[in-house]
């Protein structure tokens, strides 16, 4: 399984980027997926998730109202839109695909492939 995060990038506070994720391997569209992100300095930390068919999502609090997550499982992709973002949303964003097409915790070991990561940085 490989994942490939992509979309990153400079925007100001207060802008928009869309991440995307792609998979590959066999039968990747029947797994959860999760974000997760990385600030300089910081321990990576969770930022969203999504079960096997979009029927369920899961944010952390500080990205609700924000964030949103999709995927579009015929492109074996899925997508974390982001709205109104702000300098502490700078981080190295990654992508992650569960062990499970339901769980959408935040419980990292619960993830068993990672991408490589995307970085976004929101300037003031």
């Amino acid at each position: 399984v490989q994942l490939q995060a992509s979309g990153g990038g400079l925007v100001q506070a207060g802008g928009s980027l869309r991440l995307s994720c792609a998979a590959s391997g066999r039968m990747s569209s029947g797994y959860s997926m999760g974000w997760f992100r990385q600030a300089p300095g910081k321990e990576r930390e969770f930022v969203a998730a999504i079960n096997w068919n979009g029927g369920s999502t899961y944010y952390a609090d500080s990205v609700k109202g924000r964030f949103t997550i999709s995927r579009d499982n015929a492109k074996n992709t899925v997508y974390l839109q982001m709205n109104s973002l702000k300098p502490e949303d700078t981080a190295v964003y990654f992508c992650a695909r569960s062990g499970s097409a339901y769980y959408t915790g935040s419980d990292q070991p619960s993830y068993a492939y990672w991408g490589q990561g995307t970085l976004v940085t929101v300037s003031s």
